[in-house]
């Protein structure tokens, strides 16, 4: 903390009751006794303070004690209970500070269609490269100081406000919902992936996808569906404390390296004080890693995929297959030098027992995948051993052509007379822990967070009421009493919203031949309903969503089993209703830490996603029409669509073949419904143990919803990509962050926004100057990453010509 937050907090606690402290404090065990981020000696104290009843009966004995309850009792009062929290966010707010304003409304959408028009064009390339909101804080700060500095003070006023061109200086409210305009925009809608799969000839061929009208009303749909959600989840996961939402963290750091003018001098590594202020601090990390990108991403790309065990024998199957970056499983300890491949997730931005417990979880079902490969369990080892794809009996992709008929739909005859659809070992197990991570994050909740949940509830119904001066179930931290001064936005406008969106949806599916019904949109909203709530505070705690597409797909595809398209819709509306709900949250625990008034939050954010769809759908098809051989291999600039292609694979096992043929009865993929009972056993097996074991204190660190999500890292990506981030997670939330804490609070995440920032403007500018224009530099540094079963991906059995796997046609049904 620092000096002012620890005089604060002496003051009020002078102030407080041992009675009052012993409330507050019983409160913060029910609340935080399960969460990961709270710190452990805080509730040891806790307990130890409440299960003494000598401290009640006789407290001159116990003042050292009672002191430091009252001193942390304050401090959580009047601040966030997390360092990490207090390092970055004030705990102070100033109501006359501008936020919407003229300029900054020019600025938000300006650069929510650039940032939209950019990351739906790279969202197809293999990495991708997205421009985050860090980058839009970076470049629209210029332009801002830019405004305040050379724009007149005209203006008018309306209702009683004055609203002027510049109202003076640029404020970090400002800046901060250009942010959230930007971010609300900085993704393509999520019906982009339908319109790949049935526009393109090497998936669906349906030509009529190409119309503008029928793109802009179902991306629409889907972008703004999920605010009627939204409305719901703030009692949950905006406004309690312990929603510390990880991800917000660091853009709240650059936004105050930016507008703080606070600059403590920390003492940090080597021995030495550190005075450079956060801003320098940002501009000397940016510059570095914007330097250092064009190293592993162009001239010397074998540091990015630095398989350097596969160089010594490329055509080795079994060394490539272990240690491979591009076609095997990546058991390397140190896989690569290119922090774009470690940020699959940002090591310093979620809390280090993500990191590991995702990482463990990758770890150990790498085991799975090799027995299943190397056994040539359900056919696997024809195929190769981590692909992202669906293939036929003869080991080449399946081509869905050749089981539907004209209209697009299933064919029973076409289909016994092909193949049944089969996938690699990888993608297997993928799916078994999909099955397994939702009842996971159900049970988990329940047995870890009902308390929390149920004052959610409390909360929501009170909103409800016509009488709202009961403070009944409300939240009373420092966040919620600022924001308090500034009005609510009201469910109606929320309503209103989805039921645009409704409208939008069923326009979009009624007015073309999609073979769907409109009652998918109300699925999406049910399926949501049951979910937003949980996903989201494992989110709000961890840094890691769970996202529904593979359950949607699941009751999707066995609704309208053999209609593809129908199933895609069912999953677009069931995926993106709760993971647009929880990414609005986001946004709304952003102004919320800024204190920016909630009405301002909702304009900036409705507007924002729909100027952004307009962009995203223009791009969509300027890329389908525009690029030659756009995802195939032989695409140029790697435009090889990874997304598309898992996409367009769940929609061949899930629509046209169906689940009940590929995981029902008598289905080559019925083991993997173990998924289901192994969700259930896991987080109540971890909560047995905590119980069993109390003294294991390591034991609350593990999150049996992360190490099920670190499963899900296969099929195209691997361990690759996962343990850099072990390495450079410990140095940052263990090593750093217990030896200096103020250094670590000052830097760390505004270390992780510079880096982010550097790569993203690095990669655009290497694309457009360079490979747009194909200009390559043709070395052994560049070529020796793509040799041997590293180009191609090798296989642990071969078919003889005209042979197949599996049964042969006429013998399934």
């Amino acid at each position: 903390m620092t000096e002012r937050d620890l005089r604060e907090a002496r003051a009020l606690a002078d102030q407080m009751s041992l009675e009052e402290v012993k409330s507050l404090m019983e409160n913060v065990l029910q609340i935080h006794e399960n969460d990961p981020n709270f710190p452990q000696p805080i509730i040891d104290k806790a307990k130890e303070f409440l299960e003494t009843p000598d401290v009640f009966a006789h407290p001159d004995r116990h003042k050292v004690l009672i002191a430091e309850m009252k001193l942390e009792a304050a401090l959580i009062t009047n601040n966030s209970p997390y360092s990490e929290v207090r390092g970055v966010v004030d705990n102070h707010d100033d109501p006359s500070m501008p936020s919407s304003t003229i300029r900054a409304w020019v600025i938000g959408l300006s650069f929510s269609s650039l940032i939209g028009f950019i990351n739906t064009f790279f969202g197809i390339r293999q990495p991708p490269i997205s421009l985050g909101p860090n980058v839009v804080q970076l470049l629209s700060y210029p332009v801002g100081k830019f405004c305040d500095r050379v724009l007149p003070d005209w203006g008018f006023t309306l209702w009683g406000v004055r609203h002027s061109l510049n109202p003076g200086p640029f404020s970090k409210k400002e800046h901060m919902l250009i942010t959230i305009m930007a971010n609300v925009g900085s993704g393509p809608p999520y019906t982009n992936s339908i319109v790949w799969t049935q526009y393109l000839k090497q998936y669906f061929n349906q030509p009529y996808a190409g119309e503008y009208g029928y793109q802009i009303l179902i991306g629409l749909s889907t972008n703004l569906i999920g605010y009627g959600m939204a409305g719901i989840t703030r009692r949950f996961l905006v406004y309690p404390s312990y929603c510390v939402w990880p991800a917000s963290l660091v853009t709240i750091a650059l936004n105050s390296a930016f507008h703080s003018t606070d600059n403590a001098a920390v003492e940090g590594p080597f021995k030495k004080i550190y005075r450079v202020s956060r801003y320098k601090f940002f501009l000397l990390a940016f510059s570095a890693m914007f330097v250092y990108f064009w190293l592993p991403n162009y001239i010397f790309t074998a540091l990015s995929a630095f398989s350097w065990m596969t160089w010594i024998a490329p055509e080795n199957v079994t060394l490539s297959t272990i240690t491979g970056f591009n076609n095997g499983l990546g058991f390397n300890p140190w896989p690569t030098f290119d922090w774009n491949v470690m940020f699959n997730t940002d090591p310093l931005m979620v809390p280090f027992f993500t990191t590991a417990n995702k990482f463990i979880g990758a770890f150990l079902s790498a085991f799975v995948v090799l027995g299943l490969w190397y056994s040539n369990s359900l056919f696997t080892g024809y195929l190769p051993i981590n692909s992202n794809r669906v293939f036929d009996n003869t080991g080449h992709y399946y081509n869905v052509s050749r089981a539907i008929n004209d209209k697009r739909l299933f064919d029973a005859e076409s289909y016994e007379s092909y193949s049944p659809a089969y996938l690699s070992a990888g993608n297997l197990i993928v799916y078994l822990f999909f099955l397994a991570i939702y009842p996971a994050t159900l049970t988990y909740i329940f047995l870890n967070h009902w308390f929390e949940a149920k004052m959610g509830f409390k909360n929501l119904f009170n909103s409800l009421r016509k009488n709202k001066t009961s403070e009944a179930g409300q939240y009373k931290d420092v966040h919620n009493r600022l924001m308090a001064k500034y009005p609510e936005v009201s469910e109606w406008f929320y309503t209103a919203v989805l039921l645009l969106a409704i409208g939008c949806g069923i326009g979009g599916i009624s007015g073309w031949e999609t073979f769907t019904t409109p009652a998918v949109v109300f699925y999406g909203l049910a399926l949501c309903f049951v979910f937003v709530v949980p996903i989201g505070m494992v989110t709000a705690m961890t840094g890691i969503e769970v996202t529904l597409n593979v359950l949607a797909e699941f009751i999707g595809g066995s609704m309208v089993q053999g209609n593809a398209l129908a199933m895609n819709y069912f999953k677009a509306y069931g995926v993106t209703t709760c993971s647009s709900a929880i990414f609005f949250a986001n946004d709304l625990k952003l102004a919320h830490y800024v204190k920016i008034p909630p009405r301002h939050t909702f304009a900036a954010q409705v507007i924002g996603t729909i100027i952004s769809s307009f962009v995203c759908v223009a791009v969509l098809n300027l890329q389908m029409k525009g690029i030659p051989n756009v995802c195939t291999k032989d695409a140029p600039n790697k435009m090889y669509c990874p997304d598309v292609n898992t996409f367009f694979t769940a929609a061949v096992l899930w629509g046209t073949i169906g689940p009940k043929k590929i995981f029902g009865a008598g289905g080559q993929y019925t083991v993997l419904m173990a998924g289901w009972p192994i969700g259930v056993a896991v987080p109540l097996l971890i909560w047995y143990l905590r119980r069993r074991f109390p003294e294991r204190k390591w034991l609350r660190q593990v999150q049996p919803v992360v190490l099920l999500y670190g499963a899900l890292v296969w099929s195209p990506y691997n361990l690759s990509y996962v343990i850099p981030s072990v390495w450079m997670g410990w140095l940052s939330w263990i090593w750093c962050k217990n030896r200096f804490l103020a250094f670590w609070a000052k830097y760390n995440f505004i270390l992780s926004a510079a880096f982010a920032s550097g790569i993203s403007i690095a990669a655009v500018l290497i694309f457009f100057t360079l490979q747009w224009n194909e200009i390559e530099i043709n070395w052994w540094g560049n070529n020796v990453v793509y040799q041997g079963c590293e180009d191609k991906p090798c296989v642990l059995k071969k078919l003889a010509p005209g042979e197949v796997f599996g049964p042969k046609p006429g013998e399934f049904h």
